[in-house]
């Protein structure tokens, strides 16, 4: 069976099931762990297609699509979760649920998913066996990281995933080798000054003060201690001090994020955010505590599997339609928990609404193209064919 054949097969009653599934989510968001009825539907569509599958960490579903005897085993990956954000798009089935909503295409993913799963239960030339991976709490950047400790890559040789992308247009697929994505670690910096009235400032060490002179100094992190061409960032989202207007706020609370796309670079803000927020504290007489809480580690797609990804894409996509990242992107993805344990490739699918790049992610008005769920589980099929090929041949020469 040919890519074409594939799409083909895609452009049937199958991608109005996928449109079904997906309208239905989206109706029904549920939160990081909370996705108890998504899990269901998925069991549903999973059962009506004869797969077998069972929960893991309460609210993911894995499922098992059998290959030859001994044949490799490979995994493909959607999330589940919505995000606490009250829909605006005013689509004809929008969020039911207040205060919720799918603004990050997860529920494009398990559209794309289960339809890929139709496609390959019923192939009779699999040339490896398949692991469908629902994860739950992407969102919360720890439901991966949750189910690589419960076993779910047990046995799996490679591991392939996709995110819907406002900024390309439907058909167009990017795949990228090495990083695709930041680490994504927090901050929170407590200093402790003395208040007084504000018309006696040299009683009392202010801690606003304290904390707007942190805010700049972090800032130069990046501007005189980073390389330039290495993408780095660091934002203060929080800062919180003081009660009225004419008292000196004896106590700020300052939060923020680190984002890098390499582990030196992780560690070594880490280390500036904590002695310049020690050395302004120090300098102005306050007390400072820093507590890190750290995220998910930075998505770096491999190379063997980076270049299988591509060759399907090349097959599921007219000429010219398979590109790269061509800047960096900050945001963060849990999905380097599995890298971390096996090789694996994490692409984007263009999903652009007509007109326009739309709303951003995790906006409350967010929508994608739905002809891109089509494209997208086009790829994780042909993928999983080239995948499986090139393991069985690389066995046969060892």
């Amino acid at each position: 069976m040919s890519a074409q054949q594939i799409a083909g097969l895609i452009e049937a009653p199958i991608f109005e099931r996928m449109v079904t599934v997906r309208r239905d989510l989206h109706r029904h968001p549920e939160l990081s762990w909370e996705e108890h009825r998504t899990a269901g539907k998925v069991g549903e569509a999973l059962d009506a297609l004869g797969i077998p599958h069972r929960r893991l960490c309460d609210t993911g579903v894995v499922a098992e699509i059998a290959g030859p005897e001994g044949a490799p085993l490979i995994a493909l990956r959607a999330d589940l979760d919505a995000l606490p954000i009250h829909e605006e798009t005013g689509l004809p089935f929008a969020s039911e649920t207040p205060g919720v909503m799918h603004a990050c295409g997860h529920d494009g993913h398990v559209s794309m998913l289960l339809g890929a799963a139709e496609v390959l239960s019923r192939m009779d030339d699999l040339p490896c066996a398949i692991r469908l991976i629902f994860q739950p709490a992407e969102e919360k950047g720890a439901g991966a990281k949750a189910m690589v400790d419960e076993g779910v890559l047990e046995d799996v040789e490679l591991i392939f995933g996709a995110h819907l992308d406002r900024h390309f247009s439907p058909g167009t697929l990017v795949v990228t080798e090495g990083a695709v994505s930041a680490s994504t670690d927090a901050f929170c910096i407590d200093i402790s000054g003395r208040g007084g009235h504000a018309a006696r400032p040299h009683e009392s060490v202010d801690a606003v003060v304290v904390g707007s002179l942190m805010v700049m100094a972090i800032q130069t992190i990046v501007s005189r201690e980073v390389n330039p061409a290495s993408p780095a960032v660091v934002s203060v989202g929080r800062f919180d001090a003081g009660t009225v207007g004419n008292a000196i706020a004896g106590r700020a609370v300052l939060e923020g994020t680190i984002r890098t796309q390499d582990e030196a670079s992780r560690q070594s803000f880490k280390a500036a955010v904590e002695r310049i927020a020690t050395s302004v504290g120090r300098l102005h007489g306050a007390r400072v505590e820093i507590d890190f809480r750290s995220g998910t580690p930075v998505v770096s797609n491999t190379s063997g599997a980076t270049e299988l990804a591509r060759e399907a894409a090349r097959a599921v996509c007219a000429p010219g339609r398979v590109t790269e990242l061509t800047q960096a992107n900050m945001g963060g993805e849990d999905f380097a928990y599995f890298l971390e344990q096996i090789p694996g490739c994490y692409i984007r699918v263009g999903s652009q609404v007509e007109g326009g790049a739309g709303f951003p992610a995790h906006s409350s008005r967010f929508d994608f193209d739905e002809q891109a769920l089509r494209t997208g589980a086009a790829w994780m099929i042909e993928v999983v064919r080239v995948g499986g090929r090139a393991i069985r041949e690389r066995k046969s020469v060892e």
